[in-house]
């Protein structure tokens, strides 16, 4: 007989049901090979003694196993593993054999090289990360009124019914008018779908516009996952240099006169990862070129909310005259980066499609979430909340810019930006910013370590440094430990 006592265990303390623990634990031991078809199973008496439970609950759990058709009872006999059972090599468990499995079960594609899990900012007390919003600030319970109120009301149980791919309609109608209020920027609700943050955007315009060794241009330095998206999609990537004025579009003129290219993509407003801003010049001519050489623009505005010195310029989408921008925005990144709320603008018969390929991964979002959102823009939280962010960003990122100019003087250069959450800071080339990480994280604070931000031709040592997301003391406290690792 095999050792029952030490082969089931039980938690009797579970919310399971005992007779389902056992049941359960046996079929485990069916489907691992330690039963095999027409194996004799202990008596209930037998079985209640040796594992300490009462007879009638194995009773009920042999039971559950003939009803289930993974034993039958045989008169006079008792119970046996179904004699036509599929035969199962035993699985071998060791630690040896889990830690050196040297083959994979099935063949599968894998287009990644190296794992790309974001990292875990839930997890984390105090760090100094990419540039994220504050979300203590966010309204939430606001939000959260909002969606109650919602899915009480009669027509908010309809939220709950599949719905539009392109995202509530009443959101859509928000936004639009959000846009047009803030930016100038008209548009009806055909011609935006509601995405899953920036992110979800960049992707859908990548597959409609780029197909295999399409070329795209972006930025020298850039959006590392904007890259990876357009790689990963098939596409080619063109690097034009960045500058103080944003993207180098003379030189793109340049390069135009003997390659064609399917799409730029660019980040004008607070560039991610240098935070520059493109000058109107340029953006202008950008657009003519657009027009002459017939490509699309992916215009990422993932943080136009946020501008401390004077107003900024208007999109690109906003001046487009002749339709050649898709338009990337996020809410996540004004409210709060796990509320994936985003949007994108473009001709009407592109965002159907992007809505059509939308479905492939995502049949909708979460229309009774974006009918809250909605709600809040209708009723000026919104506005309230961006307003109240705005004032506090600003603060935030005086005091950081102060603190970096007067204690780290010779080891960061940077200057101050006019907008977005994060600065771009150039540490000194004797600094190991991989070194720095480790010991500032030893003594509690999270930082990146600049490699996140490189690529073929960028190699800077420097890394975006987050204010947004830091009060006055955790930003004096987080600085006085990067001091420290530093020294």
């Amino acid at each position: 007989m095999l050792p029952y006592k030490s082969l089931i265990k039980l938690d009797r303390g579970g919310s399971v049901p005992l007779y389902v623990q056992v049941c359960n634990q046996f079929i485990s031991l069916i489907t691992n090979g330690t039963l095999q078809p027409s194996d004799s199973l202990p008596s209930s008496r037998i079985l209640a003694d040796l594992i300490g439970i009462n007879r009638n609950t194995v009773k009920l759990a042999y039971e559950e196993l003939i009803s289930q058709g993974w034993a039958e009872s045989v008169e006079r006999k008792g119970i046996f593993v179904l004699s036509n059972l599929p035969t199962s090599s035993k699985i071998i468990t060791s630690e040896h054999s889990e830690n050196n499995n040297l083959s994979e079960a099935f063949y599968w594609n894998n287009p990644f090289k190296t794992p790309s899990s974001g990292k875990d900012f839930q997890k984390i007390d105090l760090a100094i990360d990419g540039g994220f919003p504050d979300v203590r600030l966010a309204p939430v319970d606001q939000l959260m009124r909002e969606y109650r109120s919602l899915s009480r009301k009669f027509y908010g149980k309809n939220f709950l019914k599949y719905g539009s791919s392109k995202g509530s309609e009443h959101l859509r109608d928000s936004i639009c008018h959000y846009l047009s209020s803030t930016r100038g920027l008209n548009v009806s609700k055909e011609n935006l779908v509601i995405t899953k943050g920036s992110q979800m955007g960049i992707y859908l315009a990548g597959k409609l516009l780029i197909g295999p060794s399409d070329i795209i241009a972006v930025g020298s330095s850039n959006y590392p996952f904007a890259d990876q998206t357009f790689q990963y999609l098939g596409g080619k990537l063109l690097r034009i240099p960045i500058d103080e004025q944003g993207m180098d579009i003379d030189h793109l003129e340049t390069v135009l006169n003997h390659t064609a290219i399917k799409a730029v993509y660019i980040i004008p407003h607070h560039h991610f990862p240098t935070t520059v801003t493109t000058s109107m010049e340029r953006r202008m001519k950008l657009l003519h070129l657009a027009k002459k050489y017939r490509f699309a623009i992916i215009e990422d505005d993932y943080d136009f909310d946020f501008h401390y010195d004077n107003k900024p310029y208007v999109p690109l989408a906003s001046i487009d005259h002749y339709h050649n921008v898709i338009y990337i925005g996020s809410i996540s990144k004004t409210f709060a980066p796990a509320l994936r709320i985003g949007f994108m603008v473009g001709p009407s018969a592109f965002i159907d499609a992007a809505s059509s390929t939308r479905e492939f991964i995502d049949k909708q979002g979460d229309t009774l979430l974006e009918n809250a959102f909605a709600m809040m823009f209708d009723s000026g939280e919104m506005e309230r909340h961006f307003r109240k962010s705005l004032k506090i960003y600003k603060q935030r990122r005086n005091l950081f810019c102060e603190i970096l100019a007067s204690d780290f003087k010779e080891l960061i250069d940077f200057k101050t930006p006019e907008g977005g959450l994060a600065v771009w800071a150039d540490f000194n080339k004797k600094i190991n910013l991989t070194e720095v990480a480790g010991k500032a994280l030893k003594k509690g604070l999270y930082i990146e370590y600049g490699d996140f931000y490189k690529n073929e031709v960028f190699a800077s040592n420097g890394m975006r440094m987050g204010f947004a997301s830091l009060n006055e003391k955790e930003m004096r406290l987080a600085l006085s430990i990067l001091k420290e690792a530093i020294d």
